[in-house]
């Protein structure tokens, strides 16, 4: 596993789903969503659409533009689609993980697609498989594909064969469903991950963030509770059921810090205005005399934007992008990684000679990274380097969809702020504050998972989690 460790923390998945009512193209429109979402996954991508009795999937590895063509999606004629994009956890990045799984029981075909992680995965997969269920990929989306599969069999609400399997899982997931009739919509019962629905004419849409429904011309209508469960059917009626035992809300406050889009309003929040907030309290807690702000792309740009508006010190580019190079950790040897970085980013020699540069990221998970950006820096002539992190630092594992496996992979954990200024070779360092980045999402109508930051679980965690999830 330590061969593959990443600087930048994975996404999570992003999820999508349709059902028609105007003749609208379902697998287009998915495709047109799953595109949108591409940032949330970017190793596979798959659309599955219900086509009478029959449910048609296609999914590989790749980008949604390389999965799919015009005469693949033309082939996926239907009435309810869903899709989705994945990021793998180490060691998952296999296509008989990809999604949306297809699944054929006794009272029909049904297909899901899963962003999320269960904590309880593998304890439930080893009930199964001593029950005689068979597993053919290594996720625990296919956990819940079994769940759901063996409860249908003996109970003919699908709403109480959900409640069921809700009942049974723990952890964070975001779903989309095609059931024999109806699209379906799922969210757990703390909301730690996004999900959203839209209208389209006379049209239903579910989404991970409000940007794909923008990318197809839905008007958002609202977010899925956590806990609902929504059915949508070709009338246009929309059922919703709330589980019982729902908890407190907490969404996964890496979506504001990092994962949503910027234009994605998620739970009542713009993640742009959240992340130029951050930036704002950023620059009061950690100000600092300096010649230009720039922000990392792309994670730290918003952040740098906010810093140089509270500030008043000029905003600036002090890297640029090649936007055609995959993320560092994706490379499996180390040598290939710092060579990575360097094909990555390339920083600006005329806007940074002889300046105090402050450059903003959202985060430091590994450190190695922002090391060769400081020094990258340097070497373009920058006479100070001050590192500001639109985060607090980053010190606990993620069970609930992040690919952060255990605390020593994590430099927060293990060293002080100013022993990690030294390992970057900063002239400063300073990283935003617990209460500064939740003042930051002031006016959301949830609360937050901030784990990652201080270690308090919205639930009971293992030690180790045999982390197969698909996000």
């Amino acid at each position: 596993m330590n061969e593959f460790i990443m600087e930048k923390m994975k996404e999570a998945c992003g999820v999508f789903g349709i059902i028609d009512n105007d003749g609208l193209d379902v697998a287009l429109m998915t495709y047109y969503g799953l595109y949108s979402l591409q940032h949330r996954g970017q190793e596979s991508a798959g659309i599955a659409v219900k086509n009478g009795e029959t449910i048609l999937c296609h999914k590989d590895m790749g980008l949604a533009h390389e999965v799919f063509n015009k005469v693949i999606l033309n082939q996926l004629q239907g009435e309810i689609a869903i899709g989705h994009v994945r990021y793998s956890t180490t060691g998952a990045s296999e296509i008989q993980n990809a999604q949306p799984m297809v699944l054929r029981y006794r009272n029909g075909n049904m297909s899901l697609a899963h962003n999320g992680n269960l904590v309880n995965a593998s304890e439930l997969r080893d009930e199964l498989e001593s029950q005689g269920a068979i597993f053919q990929s290594t996720n625990d989306t296919e956990v819940i594909a079994n769940l759901i599969s063996r409860y249908r069999v003996f109970n003919d609400s699908i709403v109480e064969t959900l409640k069921k399997v809700m009942g049974d899982i723990r952890g964070s997931y975001a779903i989309t469903m095609i059931t024999p009739k109806r699209l379906v919509g799922m969210r757990d019962p703390l909301g730690i991950r996004p999900l959203c629905l839209g209208k389209l004419g006379n049209s239903y849409v579910l989404a991970s963030e409000s940007c794909a429904l923008d990318a197809v011309g839905a008007k958002f209508q609202r977010d899925i509770a956590p806990g609902e469960i929504v059915l949508i059917d070709h009338d246009g009626n929309i059922e919703s059921h709330h589980t019982v035992g729902e908890g407190c809300h907490k969404l996964c406050i890496f979506e504001h810090v990092y994962f949503a889009r910027p234009d994605s309003i998620v739970d009542g929040v713009c993640a742009h205005n959240a992340r130029v907030q951050a930036g704002r309290i950023l620059a009061r807690e950690y100000p600092v005399e300096a010649d230009i702000v720039a922000g990392t792309p792309d994670g730290g740009v918003d952040a740098a934007l906010g810093f140089s508006r509270e500030s008043g010190i000029p905003y600036g580019h002090a890297l640029i992008k090649n936007r055609y190079v995959g993320r560092t950790f994706i490379q499996p040897e180390q040598n290939q990684r710092d060579k990575g970085v360097s094909i990555k980013f390339n920083p600006i020699r005329s806007e940074i000679e002889g300046k105090r540069v402050v450059l903003v990221d959202d985060s430091i998970v590994r450190g190695t990274t922002t090391r060769q950006i400081v020094q990258m820096l340097m070497d373009g002539g920058a006479r100070e380097v001050h590192m500001r992190i639109s985060s607090p630092p980053y010190k606990y594992p993620c069970f609930f969809g992040i690919d952060t496996s255990t605390r020593k992979q994590l430099v927060a954990s293990k060293k002080s702020i100013e022993d990690i200024r030294e390992l970057i070779g900063a002239d400063s360092l300073g990283y935003l504050s617990l209460e500064g980045l939740l003042q930051s999402v002031h006016g959301s109508k949830c609360g937050f998972c901030t784990a990652c930051f201080d270690g308090d679980y919205p639930m009971d965690v293992p030690e180790e989690v045999e982390k197969n999830s698909c996000g």
